[in-house]
């Protein structure tokens, strides 16, 4: 038996989320049943995070055991044979049989897209919140700064979310300008775009999306500094702002600490230079 770390990128429009649901299609379910046929049995994959539905990610992480002695590269051919177009395995590796996509990772970072022009592409409609109008990012970034570190959170999660703790380390927060894309429905130069990066040890169900709503009020001069650290302080989800919507938000990469990258790269530098002999 031998664990796989799986690198997947996904576009979520048509999907319930990353985890299996009773009803409607889920990443993790097109993976298990695109794995289940290569494998000839019921295959689990294991997630880095639960994406909502709706989420994109270009660099979820999971990990899935195997019996088939099929090679990495030979796997991605044959699942992505298998898989809806909109689901591709980027990358698949052999880890070490511990491996556990979820518990091992350290840190995850999350992409979130603002779009300003009047009109919006229709190619750019499932990748960024419309909000319209220019957004003061120096007051967002100051007021997101409030946010960095190790914090209580209770504020910034799903109503109604049920967890042990809502305490939860945000390593880094930026928000930037980014130029036109080519998709862009007015060509030329200018700041399109606003880019909400969050880096952090792992996040509360709609956190980010809370974090973004609560930047665009301040944005757009709704709110201040003071208030989000009101809203921090209280751990009232009353007291930040909106959830954003779900299909500006995009799963980038999923960390793992030195050691367990080390064992990964063995492993891999291992397979390589056995299927290199003759």
């Amino acid at each position: 038996m031998r664990t796989l770390k799986l690198t997947i990128a996904y576009e979520g429009t048509a999907y319930v989320g990353w985890q299996r649901q009773p009803n409607g299609s889920s990443i993790q379910g097109c993976l298990e049943a695109a794995l289940a046929q290569i494998e000839g049995a019921p295959v689990a994959v294991v997630g880095a995070g639960r994406t909502d539905a709706g989420v994109h990610a270009l660099g979820q992480v999971a990990s899935v055991q195997l019996r088939h002695e099929i090679a990495p590269d030979a796997l991605v051919r044959a699942v992505n044979a298998r898989l809806p177009s909109d689901i591709r395995v980027v990358t698949a590796e052999v880890g070490p049989e511990s491996f556990h996509a979820r518990f091992d990772a350290t840190a995850k970072t999350y992409r979130y897209r603002l779009l300003h022009d009047a009109v919006v592409s229709p190619f750019d409609r499932r990748y960024g919140w419309h909000v319209g109008e220019s957004l003061d990012h120096e007051r967002m970034a100051e007021a997101g700064r409030v946010l960095v570190g190790e914090h209580d959170f209770g504020a910034f999660q799903a109503t109604g979310s049920s967890t042990q703790s809502t305490v939860r380390t945000l390593f880094e927060l930026t928000v930037s300008r980014a130029p036109r894309d080519p998709w862009s429905v007015h060509g030329g130069a200018g700041a399109a775009l606003t880019l909400i990066d969050a880096r952090g040890s792992g996040f509360l169900r709609h956190m980010v999306r809370v974090i973004v709503g609560t930047l665009v009020d301040v944005g757009r001069g709704h709110r201040d500094r003071a208030a989000v650290e009101h809203a921090l302080s209280s751990c009232d989800r009353g007291s930040a702002g909106q959830t954003a919507p779900a299909h500006g938000l995009c799963l980038m990469r999923v960390g793992y600490s030195q050691e367990k990258a080390g064992e990964l790269c063995q492993r891999r530098c291992q397979v390589s230079s056995r299927t290199s002999l003759p």
